[in-house]
């Protein structure tokens, strides 16, 4: 019976073991570009109690192990709140900003450094039995952040309430470059040696911004924003986080609203990423940083996946697509040096280097048409509109070299170009050139659209 046992155990730990192999080896590119970066990470103070904090702990610990310079910023509001609840003392808000009167200061002191020191208790954590056994961390905090008092707003003087002034960049670099993970909270010194209460998130802008941070990652409470509204795509523009800002008719509660404008300030200030992440998803921070679909949503001033023109660099990932096509008889064999030759009429959409997906433009200019040929979207990333993507770039591409039609030949996909615009044709309405160059084995379905 034991012999039995290990023998049907041997296949799932052999999956297990190339699962492992093919994660990591997936994962290698971040890896190597994540390596010596800085992250500002905002952790709010609802992330503390989610079941999911001690693993989100554990995994900022292994964004460190593997060469992350990390500044982590660290809410406290729920926890602010609960200790003003019990000191009975009640705070108005002006503007959705409180007012920190010198009563409340100590029990937001308190409420801070207590959370502080826990997080910092954490990331201190040895065990054999834990994945941070070894790790070794140390962390550093101190009067980093430089405040002002946010005065008399709307007639209401904010007392204790205060902005960010000035970020230490210098002394968080020397300690970044010393291996330290950099501690800040939402409380401010000033020049005078008064305290203000911040906000968090402008704490992580302002510190993202003046270290010329490469990533700021907001965590975030429920699921990735793109899941909760389906309209959302998983990766943002500048100019399309802009619109969904404006537009009322996207349900977005009043926290993620804020945490989608602290991201494009900070992207409209230089950081080149945002991501908004969830702190209840397991491993959510991992897959967003060292996979290539992510697990949140992403915000930048470039953008995550590009369309254009292909160059030579790319004939490798085209190929890539189109053999397993041709292969099927889906596709007309092409040869590299075909491609070669015709690289300036394709179009490629890339991901961090991959292409994903390719079609080509073969004009007809006498004839006022052009020929949509090859097609093709990488497996991992079929039902997400991109060939419809490269379509719209084709049109666009038509009708700017003054071509009046499209055509496309087909064996397996005519409901494709049916829903798209095309209609059935027949061979006496394609170019002469192309006439003569049909394939009648393969009797292809013909489809022409009128731009």
């Amino acid at each position: 019976m034991d012999t039995f046992e290990n023998h049907d155990a041997q296949p799932a730990q052999s999956s297990a073991a190339e699962h492992l192999v093919t994660a990591l080896r997936a994962s290698a590119p971040y890896i190597h570009a994540h390596r010596g970066r800085t992250f500002v990470i905002h952790i709010p103070g609802e992330a503390s109690a989610a079941a999911t904090f001690t693993d989100l702990i554990y995994d900022i610990a292994l964004l460190h192990s593997l060469g992350v310079r990390l500044v982590l910023v660290i809410g406290a509001r729920p926890q602010i709140d609960a200790a003003l609840a019990t000191a009975g003392i009640e705070t108005p808000f002006v503007n959705d900003v409180r007012v920190t009167c010198a009563d409340a200061l100590p029990c937001i002191k308190q409420a801070v450094g207590s959370l502080h020191m826990d997080i910092e208790a954490r990331l201190s954590t040895g065990l054999a039995s834990t994945p941070m056994a070894g790790a070794r961390i140390q962390t550093v905090a101190g009067n980093l952040v430089t405040a002002k008092p946010l005065g008399v707003v709307s007639g209401v003087d904010h007392a204790h309430s205060g902005e960010v002034r000035r970020i230490d960049t210098q002394a968080i670099h020397a300690h970044l470059d010393r291996g330290q993970i950099v501690l800040l909270t939402s409380l401010g010194y000033s020049p005078s040696g008064e305290i203000f209460n911040l906000f968090a998130e402008d704490v992580a802008t302002a510190a993202a911004t003046a270290l010329n941070a490469d990533k700021l990652v907001l965590l975030h409470a429920g699921a990735a924003l793109h899941q909760q509204a389906s309209a959302i795509p998983a990766q943002l523009h500048l100019d399309a986080a802009r619109r969904l800002l404006d537009n009322a008719a996207i349900e977005l509660d009043h926290s993620m609203r804020a945490q989608l404008r602290t991201a494009l300030s900070a992207c409209k200030r230089g950081v080149s990423r945002a991501h908004l992440v969830s702190f209840e998803t397991e491993g959510a921070l991992l897959r967003e940083l060292y996979s290539r679909d992510g697990d949140g949503t992403l915000i930048a001033g470039d953008i995550y996946d590009t369309l254009r023109t292909a160059t030579p660099e790319d004939i490798g990932g085209i190929l890539a697509l189109i053999e397993p096509m041709e292969n099927a008889g889906l596709l007309i064999p092409r040869s590299r040096e075909q491609i070669e030759l015709e690289i300036g009429h394709y179009l490629v959409m890339g991901r961090d280097g991959m292409v994903t997906a390719c079609c080509a433009l073969f004009p007809y200019p006498e004839a006022g048409t052009g020929e949509l040929a090859c097609i093709a979207v990488h497996k991992d990333y079929r039902n997400q509109h991109r060939a419809a993507r490269l379509l719209t770039a084709v049109e666009k591409r038509a009708r700017a070299s003054g071509l009046k039609q499209l055509f496309a030949l087909t064996t397996r996909a005519p409901h494709w170009f049916i829903e798209h615009g095309f209609k059935p044709a027949d061979r006496s309405q394609l170019p002469s050139a192309k006439r003569q160059l049909y394939n009648t084995q393969r009797n292809s379905a013909i489809f022409i659209k009128t731009l």
